[in-house]
């Protein structure tokens, strides 16, 4: 078997592995998945958009459906703790529109015809969805986005650990006891008063990249959006590790969760990925190099 097959026989296996875990009872996406999933995709590329990752963010600015800023005080408690965790992954940085090689893309064709179709889902089915949503009251979803936030606490401690970062899962430990018993199963960020507890938002491919294997081919997932070889198999490990697809046998049930979440967290973010498709020379390759560089930082940190 040539070098071509390899590739193209590891990215087949990558992409049949995560649909394997979505028909499964344990939902494989990781929402902050990372950001997605029916619900990925969608997180990962809209949202993701333009600002910072979980935690250290952005400007306490939400876009409301006519794509104009509203300001909201549990708005700035979620986009200070939580945006980090979706939004760096398309910073707006120096390789943004420059077609710069951060990660081996040999299936460009295919990968750029599934862009266009989880952009096409985007604006046809999660946008309206969550523009619908969007009457529901603003400090709600967001306690609703904390909450989910706060039950994937196991994928970040565990990783935490494997990586050998033993203060982060402490923090992360912190963290979750303060956010469950006090912030109301985690709706509410108590823990964001105290600066010694903040978040990591560490998964199980990073864990791969610190043990030294390095990204694969670069992947566009149907639904979930941006990652790479490693990354998409990183995300299977995490999936077992989410608490609340335990408590569920049922895979429609599982599965309006998850879409559910998607939902709700897009309708705190309507506006940023459309002024991301609008600024880019190449949206598909500033989302490309963007997510690379995204995943290096958190790597190295």
């Amino acid at each position: 078997m040539n070098a071509d097959s390899m590739r193209k026989a590891l990215y087949a296996a990558a992409v049949a592995a995560v649909f394997a875990v979505f028909c499964s009872h344990a939902p494989a996406f990781e929402l902050g998945n990372d950001p997605v999933e029916l619900s990925g995709m969608l997180l990962a590329q809209q949202s993701q958009g333009s600002a910072d990752k979980t935690q250290d963010t952005p400007n306490g600015e939400i876009l409301n459906e006519a794509g104009t800023a509203e300001e909201g005080d549990a708005d700035d408690e979620y986009d200070d703790e939580y945006d980090d965790e979706y939004d760096d992954e398309y910073d707006d940085d120096e390789y943004a529109d420059d077609d710069v090689k951060l990660i081996n893309d040999p299936m460009v064709g295919g990968n750029t015809q599934l862009y266009a179709f989880n952009d096409t889902m985007y604006f046809l089915v999660l946008k309206p969805v969550a523009q619908v949503w969007g009457v529901v009251p603003q400090e709600l979803r967001v306690g609703v986005v904390n909450f989910f936030y706060n039950i994937r606490f196991p994928v970040r401690f565990v990783n935490c650990l494997l990586q050998g970062k033993g203060k982060k899962a402490y923090a992360e430990t912190g963290r979750f006891v303060i956010n469950t018993l006090w912030g109301f199963l985690g709706m509410g960020n108590v823990a964001a008063e105290f600066p010694s507890l903040q978040p990591s938002p560490e998964d199980m491919g990073q864990t791969f990249a610190v043990w030294g294997f390095g990204f694969g081919d670069y992947i566009m997932l149907p639904f979930l959006g941006p990652s790479s070889v490693r990354d998409a198999l990183g995300r299977l490990g995490d999936t077992f590790l989410v608490p609340l697809w335990w408590l569920f046998d049922d895979f429609w049930v599982s599965v309006g969760i998850r879409a559910g979440e998607a939902v709700n967290e897009t309708s705190t973010r309507i506006g940023e990925y459309e002024a991301l498709k609008e600024a880019a020379l190449d949206p598909y390759v500033m989302i490309r190099n963007a997510w690379a560089q995204n995943r290096l930082k958190l790597i190295a940190e």
